[in-house]
């Protein structure tokens, strides 16, 4: 494991990449959601995947992340192909990633679900059981000490011990971020995680992303319909529609492009913005 772990090190350090997607197809029956997509992710950057609803967003993460396997295509992660790896795996490889639907565990606290994201360096076995005050314990106080370190990171003390399903919105949107974040990914996927939020809450989790990124060293995948966070946090972005890339570099730049206009808004729209700014997006 240890040498496995060297290569990929090594491998991020030849060409900073984390993730590179090469000619990624998806197919659901007669539905082609993936058409020969292209995407790369490199260490250190916030990279934005956007597009309507339907585009194939979330199935393009669910590919990269052994949900889905490809149906042609390769994914490679940290210098090592991944194409069709099963998800736990994925993880173990230093993944994790928030779902565009909330996932936590309802009955349980703040605490305990954020303790569940430990999962990936969790030893169960019968000895551990056995000899838990030689073994277990001692790995038990090391998963509490991330987990309140997490909570402390995402401000969420005051409600640590709160059943999850009490609190608002945005703050459960904020314990699943702490979630993934505990599990000590070096690559994070965020899917739509500002959904149903105010612009308040919009700007601690806007915040919250950059700090990652910045004091725990995380790159991020970042899936969002909120343009003004993309535009202000994300360093480049790909927008797809039907399973196509139609732009891609800079946000503010490509989400000005005209097919991305017509994309989000439809044709008649978009000729009318573009009309209104002189055929300027």
């Amino acid at each position: 494991m240890r040498d496995q772990n060297a290569k990929q090190n090594d491998a991020m350090r030849s060409d900073g990449r984390i993730l590179e997607c090469r000619g990624i197809e998806r197919s659901f029956g007669g539905l082609k959601a993936l058409k020969s997509v292209d995407i790369h992710v490199d260490r250190g950057e916030i990279f934005g995947l956007v597009g309507p609803n339907g585009s194939g967003k979330t199935t393009m993460v669910n590919v990269v992340t052994g949900f889905y396997p490809p149906n042609a295509g390769s994914v490679q992660l940290f210098g090592q192909d991944i194409t069709g790896m099963k998800p736990n795996r994925v993880a173990r490889m230093g993944v994790a990633r928030t779902f565009q639907n909330l996932a936590l565990f309802r009955g349980m606290s703040v605490l305990d679900n954020i303790l569940l994201g430990r999962h990936v360096h969790m030893k169960p076995g019968a000895l551990p059981s056995l000899f838990y005050w030689l073994w277990g314990a001692r790995e038990e106080i090391a998963h509490r000490r991330a987990a309140e370190d997490i909570i402390d990171f995402m401000q969420l003390q005051d409600i640590r011990d709160e059943p999850v399903e009490v609190i608002p919105m945005g703050l459960q949107k904020r314990v699943e971020l702490a979630r993934a974040l505990v599990a000590e990914p070096r690559f994070l996927i965020l899917d739509e995680p500002m959904a149903g939020m105010n612009q308040e809450e919009k700007e601690y989790i806007a915040r919250f992303i950059l700090d990652a990124r910045d004091e725990r060293n995380v790159s991020i995948l970042l899936i969002e319909h909120h343009m003004d966070v993309v535009t202000a946090i994300c360093d480049r972005i790909v927008v797809l529609s039907y399973g196509e890339i139609i732009a891609q570099g800079e946000p503010k730049a490509a989400i000005a492009d005209p097919q991305v206009i017509t994309a989000y808004l439809g044709e008649r729209a978009a000729a009318r913005v573009l009309q209104a700014n002189g055929g300027a997006p």
